[in-house]
């Protein structure tokens, strides 16, 4: 089957069954694996990946995932959510920017250059999203003080309950860091106002967090 460059990465992952296993076999096999596979032929790997070759796709994962997850293990500093995260970019890259190379070494290092930038791009995202949680508590609430993932992890599930439209403006101001005065001329209100509504919206998600925390703390 061949597919366009358009639809290339999602055809790749959609016609695989993606489970959380899919991204995550155990780390503990993972680490007994103390040799690389034998180097594939690069040439024609590479070649039928770049005309949008399913098959070469999954002969990729099964031959490169081990060594990309140990590689970025150890840029992560051993954040293996962290690597994770960085590997299922890495792949959608890969799906999207593939082209031929003629030698193994080649490709393991533009792999690696892809991977690394990824795993910069993943702690770049939690970083907005800490300096977001940051803006919403002055100080962090002592029930989650020794929670940080925990908190995190809540604090994103009120952010995805809240309307779209709510939603969409705190990702876009936050996360995309876009300017209140670029979302006010958007949406055709003055950035006082901009700044209002985001205020508002700020004030509702922290009332949002501390009410789970106080429901969720034991008595």
């Amino acid at each position: 089957m061949t597919l366009s460059l358009d639809d290339r990465s999602k055809h790749y992952f959609a016609g695989m069954s993606i489970t959380p296993a899919f991204f995550s076999p155990p780390i503990e096999i993972i680490a007994k694996m103390a040799t690389e596979p034998k180097p594939p032929d690069v040439l024609t790997l590479t070649g039928q990946m770049a005309r949008g070759d399913e098959a070469a796709f999954h002969e990729f994962h099964a031959l490169y995932f081990p060594r990309l997850l140990r590689y970025l293990l150890v840029v992560s500093r051993g954040q293996e959510d962290l690597a994770r995260e960085a590997l299922q970019l890495t792949f959608v890259r890969v799906a999207r920017r593939v082209r031929k190379f003629e030698s193994e070494t080649a490709f393991w290092n533009w792999l690696a250059v892809l991977a690394r930038n990824c795993a910069v791009d993943e702690l770049r995202k939690r970083t907005r999203q800490q300096n977001l949680l940051a803006r919403f508590f002055q100080q962090r609430p002592a029930d989650a003080a020794n929670e940080d993932l925990e908190f995190q992890n809540l604090v994103e599930q009120e952010i995805a309950r809240l309307p779209d439209d709510e939603r969409l403006l705190l990702e876009r101001k936050y996360f995309a860091e876009e300017t209140a005065r670029s979302l006010a001329e958007e949406l055709q209100i003055t950035e006082k106002a901009m700044e209002s509504r985001l205020l508002r919206i700020r004030s509702k998600l922290k009332t949002l967090v501390l009410n789970r925390l106080k429901n969720e703390t034991p008595e």
